[in-house]
């Protein structure tokens, strides 16, 4: 870029020097502006490139919840939500101020909740402007949504602090970093990880307490409508493809990562989306790969040649966990802000690292609690730290870390609402096919895609199903586009008795983690598991 190009952008912008930009609400209206046009030196522009040091994923370990008597009772205390004092929080958080005093910081004021009935304003305070940008592409921003806050309105306030480390041995945390959130007070604290995806985590975790208290279920799940207005939910953890497969130029989008259920349908809480994008593919994910590419749009720990100024989306050598993050409007088909109706189908992706599970199963509203409860998947590498390859694991409501109320609640509203509204189920495999992790491959998502488009438009509803003999799941014996044999996992495995061992293997996990749910629920949900035990 020249420094003609630069005088131009600023000149856009109505700024003179890069001294003079402030984000504020009135240069990011210009900003975003700009870029719905599609004109002037903007247009010409590329995305932001970052990187976020030693923290390339989420830090599930340093996540805290103030123990606190308003909401001490409703908190599903757990190795998810660990307990953190008052006093130690207070000490903490006034350490925070007294590290920005004198410091350059960046304020947002923003929206959580597409429906207004529901929606929350929160304000974002960061050291880093790409980290303020980061949230006004990742929330709702107000302008846009046709209301203005009041700056003396309630809202949840973040204070993100990613340049101070904390000391365990004085503040009590696990190590430098700290998400720590204080209900009462209405305030995170979030500091010592440059992650970015901390940040919108923790407002979701915040969503999780406040919408089912009104009877909203909120979920870890992308959503789109089709051209007759049916809507879709996909829920699953990331890296099972929530973002990829609800991107269909077919279908509209309504958000990539996080919803709410309330009495007038489905909502994003959320104005952008935050995207893995290791491999990403033109030919495959052609939307998703144009955002790559697109001015305002934030790259974490991409690849990029620093010379040629050439992006290499394969490259995993930072971190398997590359994102995009950008505003839910660089996708051509997205509804903004994000609302639906009731969902005619529910998705729940699953990537089974063990290569067992079928890769489309029809749920009976039992099985579906069933798998809601169980959250089956794997934890795909660079999510977290420490995970170098897929493993299994056992994720509650398929987003077990960001549940702040127990799994009971959201059960409950599920079951309700997919009785009500008497929508279809399906459980679909991302993972492999043909063996397990370094044995099989991953199931091309060309595949997947077709089992998808299938399920959607109704062509599985009438065909014909076979019980799979292990998971006890219905599996249609033909679809569309899907060779036969890929629909049955025994068929893709050279050796039989090795699919077995390790199926077996799967469902007695799948009965052992269940146990914890087994007097909350129904005998019929209880044995919606494993035929094998």
């Amino acid at each position: 870029m020249t420094i003609d190009a630069l005088e131009g952008v600023l000149n856009e912008m109505g700024l003179n020097n890069i001294g003079d930009i402030h984000w504020n609400s009135s240069t990011s209206q210009l900003y975003e502006d700009a870029i719905r046009r599609g004109e002037g030196f903007l247009a010409h522009l590329g995305p932001l490139v970052t990187r976020t040091g030693c923290f390339t994923g989420r830090s599930p370990n340093d996540k805290f919840v103030v123990d606190e008597p308003e909401s001490r009772k409703q908190i599903w205390w757990s190795k998810v939500n660990k307990p953190f004092s008052e006093e130690q929080f207070d000490k903490l958080f006034q350490r925070a101020c007294n590290f920005l005093e004198g410091r350059n910081i960046f304020v947002q004021d923003l929206l959580v909740g597409a429906d207004k009935a529901y929606e929350l304003p929160i304000r974002v305070i960061t050291q880093d402007a790409w980290h303020a940008l980061f949230a006004r592409n990742m929330f709702i921003r107000p302008g846009n949504f046709g209301r203005k806050l009041d700056v003396n309105e309630p809202r949840f306030t973040v204070l993100h602090v990613p340049h101070l480390n904390a000391v365990p041995s004085i503040d009590g945390t696990n190590s430098e970093a700290f998400i720590i959130v204080h209900f009462a007070k209405r305030q995170i604290l979030i500091g010592g990880t440059q992650y970015a995806g901390e940040i919108k985590k923790s407002i979701f975790s915040v969503m999780n307490y406040l919408l089912p208290q009104r009877e909203v279920l909120s979920m870890h799940a992308s959503a789109n409508v089709g051209e007759a207005g049916d809507s879709a939910v996909f829920f699953g953890l990331s890296g099972t493809g929530k973002t990829t497969l609800s991107a269909d130029p077919k279908r509209k989008l309504v958000g990539d990562d996080e919803h709410g259920w309330g009495e007038n349908g489905i909502f994003n809480l959320e104005g952008g989306c935050y995207a893995k994008v290791i491999n990403l593919s033109k030919e495959k994910e052609p939307m998703i790969f144009e955002t790559t590419r697109r001015f305002g749009t934030i790259l974490e720990n991409v690849g990029m040649n620093f010379k040629s100024r050439y992006l290499d989306l394969d490259d995993s050598s930072l971190t398997e966990n590359t994102r995009a993050a950008y505003p839910i409007t660089h996708i051509p088909n997205a509804i903004y802000p994000g609302i639906a109706t009731h969902p005619k189908n529910i998705i729940m992706l699953t990537c089974d690292a063990f290569g067992v599970m079928p890769p489309i199963s029809r749920l009976t509203p039992e099985q579906a609690m069933y798998h809601f409860l169980s959250g089956y998947t794997a934890k795909v590498a660079g999510t977290e730290r420490g995970i170098t390859e897929p493993q299994a694991t056992f994720s509650t409501c398929f987003g077990a870390p960001f549940m702040a109320l127990h799994p009971s609640v959201y059960g409950r509203l599920l079951g309700e609402k997919i009785k009500r509204h008497n929508v279809r189920c399906w459980l679909i495999n991302t993972g492999w096919s043909g063996g397990s992790y370094g044995v099989g491959k991953r199931m091309d998502i060309s595949l997947t895609r077709a089992m998808l488009n299938a399920a959607l438009s109704g062509e599985l509803d009438d065909v014909a199903v076979a019980e799979d003999p292990i998971f006890g799941l219905p599996v249609p014996e033909t679809c569309p586009g899907v060779p036969s044999d890929v629909l049955h996992p025994a068929n893709t495995w050279e050796d039989k008795a090795a699919y077995e061992t390790k199926a077996k293997a799967l469902a007695k996990a799948f009965h052992a983690n269940f146990v914890e749910y087994a007097d909350m629920v129904s005998p019929e949900v209880n044995a919606a598991g494993p035929c094998v035990s």
